[in-house]
């Protein structure tokens, strides 16, 4: 009786799985990831697009997978080429698209979230307005917002705290975190991220943002000496959107099996793994710990202060939200304190 029992629930278990595919539209779908070399497309994108979700469906879903820098392609041109039809799915990171979007900056506010617990609360507060920015901006349905590492401070220079940034020329990482910088008496320096480590070296620019984990899988511990843990660039949030005519080809039982499935087989396993990836990439630079990626950097590591907060904090509600909120608009700043602000306590004064 007990195995049959086990019999009958194993059997009734893969009906329950089976019975979603036997529905689904058997369709192919172009799929254009972010960055190739970096550890979420190597660790979740490529993995669920090109076998979690195939498998799931049964064989009925097939997926033709390349990245945005394997075709050659610029990371704010993703939903341009994906409003055109170009593809069906596409990834970038949100601030690469935002000279198109202003309103869509709202998604990544620099140090707001300092933590990937914060910046999880942020970006789910935020996932309506980005749903509605995506469908009117590029024709295209939101299906998931997955994070990068925090965008943090590499220095060939000493510096112990925000106040060392004045007069420094830094790279920074999107519009905000320029003009964040620029409050802080630094001078903003638009590089490319594979041109940084030779300014470094240089002297063209002293310091420069990018993710913890990017800036170590590039080598920039090798052209800088000091690391600072503040986000100062925010998370980096890629955004994964679906051409809207294609999505609107699909039946509801597909749509919905898609969101299911992005949902649990990608989004939320590129969340739970972030605490874990940020405590690694901090030893990797570092050497303060144990690191699972190669061999340790010995930079030398900048905590915060809490006075370092209390200027991000002042810097980011008198320049850097009002500034947005003039370029992004007052209807966007409403719907952004109503969600993102409610969720997190910073709100943008309003005229």
């Amino acid at each position: 009786m007990r195995n049959l029992t086990k019999t009958l629930l194993a059997t009734a278990t893969l009906a329950v799985v089976a019975a979603p595919a036997a529905a689904l539209d058997e369709t192919t779908l172009s799929v254009v990831g972010s960055w190739s070399g970096l550890p979420l497309h190597k660790q979740h994108e490529s993995p669920f697009w090109t076998q979690t979700l195939p498998e799931a469906a049964g064989g009925k879903i097939a997926v033709e997978m390349t990245t945005f820098d394997q075709m050659g392609v610029k990371g704010g041109d993703v939903f341009r080429l994906l409003n055109d039809g170009v593809f069906d799915v596409g990834m970038t990171v949100a601030d690469y698209t935002v000279g198109d979007a202003p309103e869509l900056e709202g998604l990544d506010v620099p140090l707001i979230a300092t933590d990937p617990a914060a910046a999880r609360k942020m970006v789910e507060a935020a996932r309506p307005l980005v749903e509605d920015i995506l469908r009117d901006r590029f024709g295209a349905k939101l299906l998931a917002l997955a994070p990068y590492p925090p965008q943090v401070v590499f220095c060939n220079a000493a510096i112990a705290g925000l106040e060392d940034l004045k007069g420094k020329k830094i790279r920074g990482s999107g519009r905000m975190t320029t003009k964040f910088l620029e409050a802080l008496g630094a001078e903003g320096v638009n590089l490319g991220f594979s041109e940084v480590p030779g300014a470094l070296e240089r002297g063209v620019i002293d310091c420069a943002i990018t993710g913890s984990g990017s800036g170590y899988s590039a080598g920039w511990w090798e052209s800088s000496t000091h690391l600072m843990t503040l986000p100062l660039g925010g998370w980096d949030s890629v955004a994964t959107a679906m051409n809207l005519d294609k999505w609107q080809s699909l039946s509801a039982e597909t749509q919905a099996f898609l969101l299911e499935q992005v949902r649990a087989g990608f989004e939320a396993p590129a969340w739970d793994a972030l605490a874990g990836a940020v405590d690694n990439d901090i030893a990797c630079l570092t050497g303060k710990g144990d690191c699972a990626s190669g061999e340790p950097a010995a930079m030398t590591l900048v905590e915060p202060s809490s006075q370092d907060f209390e200027v991000a904090n002042k810097v980011l509600r008198e320049t850097v939200l009002p500034d947005w909120a003039e370029r992004a608009g007052q209807d966007w700043a409403r719907r952004w304190n109503e969600s993102v602000g409610a969720a997190t306590g910073v709100t943008v004064e309003l005229n």
